[in-house]
């Protein structure tokens, strides 16, 4: 149980004195740019699945 409590004890101490949180900037800043990223990733599969959905519409009409 020892080693248990040792371990909890060094994680708190660590989150409190070597991690390095964001400031509220940062974190705003980060969180912007993944939303972006989100979009444009987003978009961009949707463009690729339409271009294909629609190649593939044409190329079984061919065969028809």
């Amino acid at each position: 149980m020892s080693k248990v409590q040792a371990y909890f004890k060094d994680s708190y101490k660590e989150l409190m004195e070597k991690v390095s949180w964001p400031t509220w900037e940062q974190l705003q800043q980060s969180t912007m740019i993944v939303l972006v990223a989100t979009l444009v990733i987003t978009a961009l599969v949707s463009v690729m699945d339409f271009a294909s959905s629609s190649v593939l519409k044409f190329v079984y009409s061919l065969f028809k």
